[in-house]
């Protein structure tokens, strides 16, 4: 009997044995998450960490209660909190890799200053800027930072976001730098319900600079926009020509940082990034200007 106990024991799965504190069952779910893009499901966490569901579960509810972890109905995420480990640079390192070659290409196909940016508040930080000689001419630098309300960059985030959203972070911060700049909060969700009707297209034309103009998309994640690309030209500059490159750069960059983002919006029928190339008929309708040429 003895030795058939033996055999039995022997030929069964081996138990793992639990951690025997939360901060190492806590450390075995964030390890989980590998970066900004992951996303999984609470039977994924539990099949990663090997915890119990019902372990995995109260643990996932302490994290997001504690902003470590985001849930959505994608299932859950890096929180604010992991994300912010590491300071401003540790936190936007993904994007910054994952826009670096495009970046480059847009540079080097349209001669143009390029920037990279994030929405920081009622500003926009300057995470890029990749230029040939008129950069030097562009007054932004990586690591600074500009309203978000008078820049195409910030404008192009702003719009993916809810109108309350924009109401919490702009009124009460919005300052005129030029005879351009809109003043005002009503102004400015009128600019973002139009920059919403081009399918996403924000410009600038000497809102923040008097001879400094810029078209900028935003790079979307899945709750919302994570980051912008803008093109950046003199006030003569034709952007309308550069547009759909920007569109198609931060539609990449998009896809880099989520790869699975392009099927579950189409499986949601939501809003989605242009196509890669439009038409000049389409462009002509996305980018009517008014009869004093302004893009307001």
């Amino acid at each position: 009997m003895t030795a058939l106990r033996a055999e039995q024991e022997a030929m069964a799965p081996a138990r793992r044995e639990l951690p025997p504190s939360m901060v190492e069952r806590m450390t075995l779910i964030m390890d989980a998450f590998t970066g900004r893009s992951t996303r999984l499901t609470l039977e994924d966490v539990a099949r990663c960490t090997h915890l119990p569901r019902s372990t995995a579960h109260r643990i996932l509810d302490q994290l997001v209660r504690l902003n470590w972890l985001d849930h959505t109905s994608f299932g859950y995420s890096l929180g604010k909190r992991a994300l912010g480990l590491g300071g401003r640079d540790g936190s936007h390192g993904e994007i910054r890799e994952a826009a670096a070659p495009l970046l480059h290409n847009l540079q080097i196909r349209t001669g143009m200053v390029v920037h990279l940016a994030v929405l920081d508040g009622a500003e926009v930080f300057y995470l890029d800027k990749v230029g040939g000689r008129f950069a030097l001419s562009v007054p932004s630098r990586v690591g600074g930072r500009a309203p978000a309300h008078c820049t195409a960059l910030g404008k192009a985030i702003l719009a993916w976001l809810e109108p309350e959203q924009v109401e919490v972070l702009i009124d009460g911060h919005i300052s005129r730098l030029t005879n351009r700049t809109i003043g005002d909060i009503g102004t400015l969700h009128q600019e973002l319900n139009r920059i919403r009707q081009r399918r996403g297209l924000a410009f600038e034309r000497g809102e923040c600079f008097p001879d400094i103009s810029c078209v900028a998309a935003a790079v979307r994640g899945h709750e919302g926009p994570v980051a912008s690309i803008s093109l950046v030209g003199d006030a003569r500059t034709p952007l309308e020509k550069v547009a759909p490159l920007v569109v198609d750069a931060a539609r990449q960059v998009s896809l880099a940082l989520f790869p699975d983002l392009e099927s579950q919006r189409r499986s949601r029928a939501v809003h989605r990034v242009p196509d890669r190339t439009w038409s000049p008929e389409t462009m002509n309708r996305l980018l009517a200007v008014g009869q004093n040429g302004d893009w307001l």
